[in-house]
């Protein structure tokens, strides 16, 4: 951040860590042997929030004043750098300062809320509040997960990114493994037929929405609760007002379903909205799937949903959209699932194309 005034060029704050740094062109540190005045940071310990920010830009003007006037003291931030100052030093207060830095750098909404319970305070939990942060203690939790899973990958993540706001040097790249989801089983995932007996094996009517939209929709369990219903009432066009990756729209494969399905009388189940969308999603959702005894995870709907826009042959970076995840995110999770079944259907699909490459006819002579 820039500091405003003559000087504006040689004097800025910035983060560093859980801290704020200065950074500009200062005299000689004592003992040094430059004798000229260089590039440098001073370190007045000030922590990096935006009450931390406001304090820092009066303290740039009072080390330019300082230098201005050829009285800078060294010492007076010497002192902060060696750390003569209160500084986090066990797990738990890492912790607390890494929560308020990481929602003073996003809005703070179901989508963020539910990411920070399920991904990071998830792994901090495993994690001693009371012993001294070190790079040890991050290791060793590390190690406790199973080496090339998702569970590895996610510890990795998440102890790296408060390894690195502690400054705590800590290799975790290597510990991370090769877990790929390539390599992860394939789901049962249910053939249409199924999905149609199953939703009328479904007693209460709001529930049988629920399961219709996700279905049609291909939502992640959660989604059906954060619509924009008003909308779909008029269209067969699904919006997606709030959910893991934000708003999105999505197109009904099979379109027949929004009608057998009858999902414009919108049966909204009495639920809490206010709860997590990970409440809402794994536990209420995948609550009401055991009751009604549905054959399969709630979440194989979504996933039947992409393998149907391939059948369809929707290009697979629109599809990605729909869904709400990266191309790469698709490629590698539905190509993966799709069987023999899916590409017979796509080869009959192409020899049915009028224009479609024919083979050459070539005039033999006559014998």
């Amino acid at each position: 951040m820039p500091i405003s005034g003559s000087n504006s060029k040689e004097l800025a704050s910035e983060r560093h860590g859980a801290w704020l740094r200065l950074r500009g062109t200062f005299p000689p540190k004592p003992g040094a042997k430059e004798d000229r005045p260089s590039r440098q940071r001073i370190y007045p310990g000030i922590s990096a929030t935006p009450e931390g920010v406001r304090i820092a830009e009066k303290e740039a003007f009072k080390v330019r004043l300082s230098l201005d006037e050829k009285n800078f003291d060294w010492q007076v931030y010497t002192r902060h750098h060696n750390h003569d100052i209160h500084l986090p030093s066990t797990v738990g207060e890492w912790i607390l300062l890494f929560e308020e830095d990481y929602f003073n750098r996003r809005r703070k909404d179901q989508q963020t809320l539910t990411t920070w319970k399920t991904e990071y305070q998830a792994v901090f939990r495993r994690l001693p509040p009371d012993e001294p942060l070190n790079a040890e203690i991050l290791r060793q939790t590390i190690l406790t997960t199973p080496p090339d899973t998702k569970t590895r990958k996610r510890f990795c993540i998440c102890l790296g990114a408060l390894a690195k706001f502690a400054e705590v040097q800590v290799e975790v790249k290597t510990l991370k493994g090769d877990y790929n989801p390539k390599k992860v089983a394939p789901r049962q995932i249910p053939d249409d037929a199924v999905i149609v007996e199953s939703f009328h094996q479904i007693p209460a009517a709001p529930w049988r929405w629920v399961y219709g939209m996700m279905a049609t929709y291909g939502l992640r369990n959660h989604e059906v609760f954060r619509l924009d219903l008003e909308a779909f009432q008029n269209s067969h066009i699904c919006t997606v007002i709030e959910g893991k990756t934000g708003s999105r729209r999505v197109w009904p494969f099979h379109p027949e379903w929004v009608t057998e399905f009858d999902l414009h009388d919108i049966n909204f189940p009495a639920v809490d909205l206010s709860r997590s969308n990970a409440s809402l999603g794994g536990g209420t959702v995948c609550h009401y799937f055991r009751k009604y005894k549905i054959p399969f995870a709630a979440y194989n709907l979504r996933h039947a949903w992409a393998i149907r826009t391939l059948e369809y042959g929707l290009e697979i970076s629109l599809a990605a959209q729909q869904m709400g995840h990266s191309l790469k995110v698709h490629s590698d999770l539905y190509h993966h699932w799709i069987s023999e079944k899916q590409h017979q259907r796509a080869f009959e699909l192409l020899l049915k194309r009028s224009d479609r490459p024919r083979p050459p006819v070539v005039n033999l002579p006559e014998s």
